[in-house]
């Protein structure tokens, strides 16, 4: 969480500046681009897909209907409302990073999806869109890495239109001690080594592990969001509360 009393936050476990951490992150991702859909596929052994369709079943998007995909990354959920808003509607592809907005625009390209896709880089704090303008907000495994998460929720809610839903997938807290421990091991001694030997980065794959740690759990999560005016909170957890997909409505 970002201190305000004193305009500090966390990078992972470390404690920094709150101005420093947008670069900081964002050097995470300029090295992690190139490899992110490899390293993806084998830090969740394919699970990720899962996750993913599940959030797309939650979605309720339907032809025509405008949807933010923020912290898009690769593509991976643009890729799939693409196909369902059709041609009269659009997927707006909006990450921070232009590392990952690159690849991902790359990767939607060879696949053929260009009609209905735009690509933005925005900071989810302070979104360069309309109010009431989306139908849908999707921010996968991208909230996490936000300085002030609050004002970027806020955010969110004032460019969903009336009646639309933000989808919040995130790593959260497994909701059993056993697979809690099984999980630390797994973050802090396999991860980064599987960094090291894949992306040639691992200190990058620590700050990530880190960053899980440092996110909020759920019940806190549901209750920020709540606090910026979503209603109808919830959330469900997904793979024993390694992740967790959050719902609200604007009203």
């Amino acid at each position: 969480m970002t201190d305000k009393s004193n305009n500090t936050t966390h990078f992972g476990y470390k404690t920094v500046e709150s101005d420093q951490k947008v670069d900081m992150v964002a050097s995470v991702f300029h090295s992690v681009a190139a490899k992110y859909d490899v390293m993806n596929d084998l830090m969740s052994m394919g699970i990720h897909r899962l996750w993913k369709r599940f959030t797309i079943d939650c979605s309720g998007v339907r032809q025509g209907h405008k949807v933010l995909d923020l912290a898009g990354g690769t593509g991976d959920l643009t890729a799939k409302f693409s196909r369902i808003v059709g041609d009269t509607g659009s997927v707006t592809l909006a990450d921070i990073n232009d590392s990952m907005l690159k690849v991902g625009r790359a990767k939607l390209r060879d696949r053929g999806i260009v009609g209905n896709v735009t690509y933005v880089q925005a900071n989810a704090e302070e979104l360069p869109f309309p109010d009431n303008h989306f139908d849908l907000i999707t921010i996968a495994f991208g909230l996490r890495n936000v300085t002030d998460k609050d004002k970027a929720l806020a955010s969110m809610f004032r460019v969903l239109k009336p009646g639309g839903r933000l989808l919040v997938l995130e790593f959260s807290k497994p909701d059993s001690e056993a697979l809690n421990k099984v999980y630390d091991f797994y973050s802090f001694n396999i991860l980064p080594k599987m960094g090291e030997l894949i992306a040639d980065d691992g200190d990058s794959y620590q700050y990530l592990a880190e960053s899980i740690r440092m996110h909020p759990n759920q019940d806190t999560l549901k209750g920020m969001m709540e606090t910026v005016g979503f209603e109808s909170v919830e959330y469900h957890n997904l793979t024993g509360g390694i992740v967790a997909l959050h719902r609200g409505y604007k009203f």
